[in-house]
């Protein structure tokens, strides 16, 4: 029986028994960590042969004679260019390779069209109010940038198959102050959700009040599959493609990085987009920057190679982190089947799991879970504001821990939830 379904006395026995549980593993004093998508360190391990590939003056020269040790080449090398364009799907033409981070990329991106407006639109900051379709559960530092900037985000609900469109479509249309919309479209931070091909078209093709209308298309799961197999790796429809069909060319900036590919804090991150915006985005970039790391772009280069390169790379992370996701369903599905009002998605890629608890309970589930040594993302974080009108869902980042500290910090998730639901159903 489902706990909604016992009585009075029934529920308080057993309130009594998770209680001491629950107290048990307090004495324990733990310190664990779920609270963000970091990888293991095994996984870092995998590219620590990258860091010494360049060990003369001779290994710093690229392909086209450029010394990378000196200033220049703003775009960024050549065959990183090509490198990034295999994550990016798209043209090394239309490709800008930045920093180690897409979401300074990002921020830049926003803050430009926040301060100059795109294709010669007006600046949005001339508005006066921006709006941003928000789609959760979805990335917090995504919704942390809009947020930055002042905009009015508009949550949308994030399925299976991608977002709610007809409410996407509905919004978008409404208002020219609706400027654009977050996109994380494949294996979806936090759900692992990939878009349909039928929700990209849609997105490529629905009309908008804005003319400046953006999509922010954060593809930062591109390759990071769970499984070897093809057949079990979820495929995504090229949004710069769908965009040029639909003959909305300048809608898209698509955006990635190696941040989870090689190493987080050295990777390299890249942009891609229609000529005409590469060629606007470049006037403010000409004046912020005069070239991103080249040395560590071209060891990217040397180590990766190309697109069969990276997939190679990423089977040896899939191996890793495969048998961690397995563990996740395996410990939820045996310790909450009988609890009832608790779901969750099992992904075939990305970094997380996410988990929706009785309605009302995640806060106090993620505080019992501090309490007992256990770090979680905060509950709300997956919604803008931090405010989760539902108090559900839950962010789970299995990929940090070793495998035996995961199933001791599952063990005290789990407890915590029965704890939490418990707690309510006896008021």
């Amino acid at each position: 029986m489902a706990y909604a379904d016992l009585n009075e006395n029934e529920l308080s026995n057993l309130h009594e028994t998770v209680s001491h549980e629950y107290a048990e593993m307090k004495a324990r004093n733990l310190s664990l960590n779920m609270a963000r998508g970091k990888p293991a360190a095994a996984q870092l391990d995998l590219s620590m042969p990258m860091l010494s590939l360049l060990s003369s003056a001779d290994d710093c020269i690229a392909e086209d004679g450029t010394d990378c040790r000196n200033y220049g080449v703003l775009e960024g090398l050549p065959e990183a260019r090509r490198l990034m364009a295999e994550l990016l799907d798209d043209e090394p033409d239309n490709v800008i390779v930045g920093g180690n981070a897409s979401l300074t990329m990002m921020f830049d991106t926003v803050s430009w069209f926040w301060t100059f407006g795109t294709l010669g639109s007006k600046p949005w900051r001339e508005y006066d109010s921006v709006k941003w379709i928000c789609l959760v559960p979805g990335y917090d530092r995504h919704f942390a940038i809009t947020e930055h900037f002042g905009f009015e985000m508009i949550p949308v609900e994030l399925g299976a198959g991608g977002p709610n469109m007809d409410e996407v479509e509905r919004i978008a249309a409404s208002d020219e102050r609706v400027k654009g919309i977050w996109c994380v479209p494949k294996y979806s931070n936090p759900s692992g959700a990939t878009y349909s091909d039928e929700v990209v078209r849609r997105l490529a093709s629905m009309p908008c009040a804005a003319d400046d209308f953006r999509i922010i298309w954060d593809n930062a799961y591109a390759v990071h599959h769970l499984f070897d197999d093809e057949a079990d790796q979820d495929q995504l429809l090229d949004i710069g493609a769908a965009c040029r069909e639909a003959g909305n060319p300048d809608r898209y900036v698509k955006f990635g990085s190696t941040s989870k590919v090689t190493l987080p804090g050295a990777g390299i991150a890249a942009m891609a987009a229609s000529p005409a915006n590469i060629a606007d985005l470049k006037k403010h970039l000409t004046i912020s920057t005069i070239s991103g790391d080249k040395m560590n772009q071209l060891r990217h280069v040397k180590f990766l190679r190309d697109g069969t390169g990276i997939a190679a790379h990423m089977r040896k992370h899939a191996a890793i982190m495969r048998p961690k996701f397995e563990l996740v369903d395996r410990k939820l599905t045996e310790g909450l089947s009988d609890v009832g009002e608790c779901s969750w998605l099992r992904p075939r890629g990305g970094y997380f799991v996410s988990f929706d608890a009785p309605e009302g309970t995640a806060k106090r589930i993620v505080a019992l879970a501090k309490e007992a040594g256990v770090v979680m993302t905060g509950a709300g974080a997956t919604w803008p504001h931090g405010n989760d009108p539902h108090d559900s869902n839950i962010r789970i980042a299995p990929s940090l821990p070793p495998v035996e500290e995961l199933e001791e910090a599952l063990d005290v998730f789990i407890c915590c939830v029965k704890l939490a639901y418990l707690e309510k159903l006896i008021g």
